[in-house]
C-alpha cells in the first residue's frame, strides 16, 4: 500500500524590507558596505510582505520565515526589524519572523532581546560578509546564542563553500571556523545557510562531527545556483531528510525552482514532506 503524505510548505529563508529601502536603497549603502555590495546592482531584487504573501500564494507556499539583513546602523535595523514585527503581525500564519542586525553593535543583545519580546521566533541570518567567523565573532554570538538557548529559539547563520567562483556574498569563512561555530554552539539550533558550505559531508566521519552537528539543520538557499539538484538526495542519504530545511532565499529565487531540483533529485515521500515543511514546522513549534 502507498503512503500518501500531505506537504505543508514553509520557506524557510526570505528577505523583505521595508518601503523605504525598497524605493531608496542608494540612500542605505553609506556605511554598509555589504548591503552595497549585494543590493547595488539594479538587477538585485528587494521584496515587501504583500509581496511575498501574493509569491506565496503562487508558489502553493503555506508559511515563510522572514527576516531583514545585518545592518551595521543600529537604527537601521531596529527600524527594519520593527517591520518584520508588523509583517507578522499584518499576516499571521502566513509569515514568521526572525530578527537581524550586526552582532558587533554593542545595542546587538538588546536588540535581539527587544525582537523575541516583539514575536518574533528566532534570530537570523546573521552574517560575516566581509569577515572569516574568528574568535572575535565567535565572542560576539556568544551572548545572543545563550539568550536564544535558554527560549529554545533557533539561530540561523550564514555560510557559504570555501571553493569554486567567487560571487557577490560569498564569504571569506573557513570550513573549519563553520565547524569551531557549530561545536561551541552545539547546544544550540542552528541552521547553517545555503547547505552550511558542505560541511555536513564530513558527518560520515566516525567520531565527534555527528554530536557536535546534532542540533544544526541546513537550509537549502541559493542550491540551483552552486550545486547541481543530486545534493537533495546526497545529504539526504549522509544527514537524513529531518536535517534539511528547504529556503528559497527569496527574492533571489521562487521556491517552485527547488521543487524542481527535487523532482530531478528523486526526493519524494517522507523525504518531501520533511523537507518542505514539518521539519520547520516542528522547529518553529508551529
Amino acid at each position: 500500500m502507498l503512503e500518501t503524505f500531505f506537504i505543508m510548505i514553509i520557506d524557510f529563508h526570505t528577505h523583505i524590507f521595508p518601503r523605504a529601502i525598497r524605493e531608496n536603497r542608494q540612500d542605505y549603502f553609506t556605511g554598509e558596505s555589504a548591503f552595497k555590495l549585494l543590493y547595488q546592482p539594479a538587477k538585485s531584487k528587494l521584496s515587501g510582505a504583500d509581496e511575498i504573501v501574493r509569491v506565496m500564494d503562487e508558489q502553493g507556499v503555506d508559511i515563510s520565515v522572514v527576516f531583514g539583513f545585518p545592518w551595521k546602523n543600529p537604527k537601521t535595523f531596529k527600524m527594519h526589524n520593527d517591520y518584520i514585527i508588523d509583517a507578522v503581525s499584518r499576516f499571521p500564519g502566513r509569515l514568521v519572523g526572525f530578527g537581524c542586525f550586526d552582532i558587533a553593535s554593542e545595542t546587538a543583545v538588546n536588540e535581539a532581546q527587544r525582537c523575541i519580546e516583539g514575536g518574533l521566533k528566532g534570530i537570523g541570518e546573521l552574517a560575516f560578509y566581509e569577515t572569516e567567523i574568528d574568535e572575535k565573532c565567535l565572542n560576539s554570538l556568544a551572548p545572543i546564542m545563550r539568550l536564544c538557548l535558554d527560549r529554545d529559539l533557533p539561530v540561523l547563520i550564514h555560510t557559504n563553500e570555501v571553493v569554486g567562483h567567487q560571487y557577490p556574498g560569498k564569504a571569506p569563512n573557513r570550513l573549519e571556523q563553520i565547524y569551531e561555530m557549530a561545536k561551541r554552539f552545539s547546544e544550540n539550533k542552528l541552521v547553517l545557510a545555503h547547505w552550511g558550505g558542505g560541511i555536513f559531508l564530513f558527518s560520515l566521519l566516525k567520531k565527534e562531527v555527528k554530536e557536535v552537528l546534532k542540533n544544526v539543520f541546513f537550509d537549502t538557499a541559493a542550491s540551483p545556483y552552486l550545486y547541481d539538484p543530486e545534493i537533495f538526495a546526497v545529504a539526504c542519504k549522509m544527514i537524513g531528510s529531518k536535517k534539511i530545511l528547504l529556503g528559497s532565499d527569496y527574492p533571489l529565487l521562487k521556491p517552485q525552482r527547488y521543487f524542481k531540483e527535487l523532482d530531478i533529485a528523486g526526493v519524494s515521500g517522507a523525504d518531501r514532506a520533511a523537507i518542505c515543511g514539518s521539519n520547520a514546522k516542528k522547529l518553529l513549534k508551529l
